[in-house]
């Protein structure tokens, strides 16, 4: 796998975009279960079923571009961003002084956002470890910059991240990842009970600023357009609240761009001990 992805990091983006367009095609046509997923998100939320296709390229286009991501300087990283909408938010939450919590879903190009960010102060990112050795050597080498850390999403990466928050440093995590047993709560996501993380609420309680973030994947491998900005309401209310209103913020961001969402992605699953979904159609907005 390191081999196969430093070999991909001399392709040029526009060539990684294509090979990864095909690769997430045969990945769609090849495996009925990820076909069932994808397929099954789509229609949950409401989304065209002919983005089937699309969503599944860009799905293979993310996988690939993550060798240029991972195994190139950080200068040439961020080289391929070619355009940052909502830069003065993340100026003027670092004026505030108290902390930035970036919330990136798995929607466009993930990885750059905390790359990018990184050039410019610290930041601390939650992160799963893979199970593979030779996969979770790749990752810490990709991901380790100078101003870029990485918390393991346990209690320790826990206290890393409030300890960067009260320093008024800058957190980054993917709130529709699925969380373990414990660590989330049956919430509304496009009409369906999802296991939602509460972390991403509890941090936003500590008065930092929150701030949607994510990287559009332009077409014909021109880089990637950064958007920043605030969530449309100012997060309130207990904990529960709190998640729940980031799910909607993040379908307000997947219906801006739906085919750059990770269908595929089995955010309904429901995790190993935890109690069943409620039954319900659909959450009061």
């Amino acid at each position: 796998m390191v081999f196969l992805f430093r070999l991909l990091s001399h392709l040029p983006l526009a060539w990684l975009h294509r090979l990864g367009a095909l690769a997430g095609w045969l990945a769609y046509l090849g495996s009925p279960r990820y076909r069932r997923n994808l397929q099954a998100n789509l229609g949950q939320a409401g989304i065209d079923p002919a983005l089937r296709g699309p969503a599944a390229a860009e799905a293979g286009k993310q996988a690939l571009e993550l060798a240029r991501i991972w195994m190139k300087s950080l200068e040439e990283t961020n080289a391929q961003v070619a355009e940052v909408c909502g830069w003065e938010f993340v100026q003027a939450a670092q004026a505030r002084g108290k902390g930035i919590l970036f919330l990136t879903p798995h929607l466009g190009c993930f990885e750059i956002t905390a790359q990018y960010y990184s050039a410019f102060g610290q930041i601390t990112v939650l992160y799963r470890p893979p199970k593979q050795e030779s996969l979770q050597q790749m990752i810490l080498a990709g991901r380790k910059r100078q101003q870029l850390h990485l918390a393991p999403a346990d209690l320790s990466g826990v206290r890393a991240l409030i300890k960067a928050l009260k320093k008024g440093e800058a957190v980054g995590m993917l709130p529709d990842q699925a969380p373990k047993v414990g660590e989330g709560a049956w919430l509304d996501f496009f009409g369906r009970p999802a296991y939602t993380m509460t972390l991403a609420a509890r941090l936003s309680e500590t008065g930092a600023t929150v701030l949607m973030a994510w990287g559009e994947r332009l077409p014909g491998g021109r880089g990637y357009r950064l958007h920043f900005h605030p969530p449309e309401q100012p997060l309130e209310g207990d904990t529960l609240a709190r998640a729940q209103q980031i799910n909607h913020e993040i379908e307000a961001l997947i219906r801006q761009c739906p085919a750059q969402y990770l269908w595929g992605y089995n955010r309904y699953k429901r995790p190993a001990g935890a109690e069943a979904p409620p039954d319900f159609q659909g959450a009061a907005r």
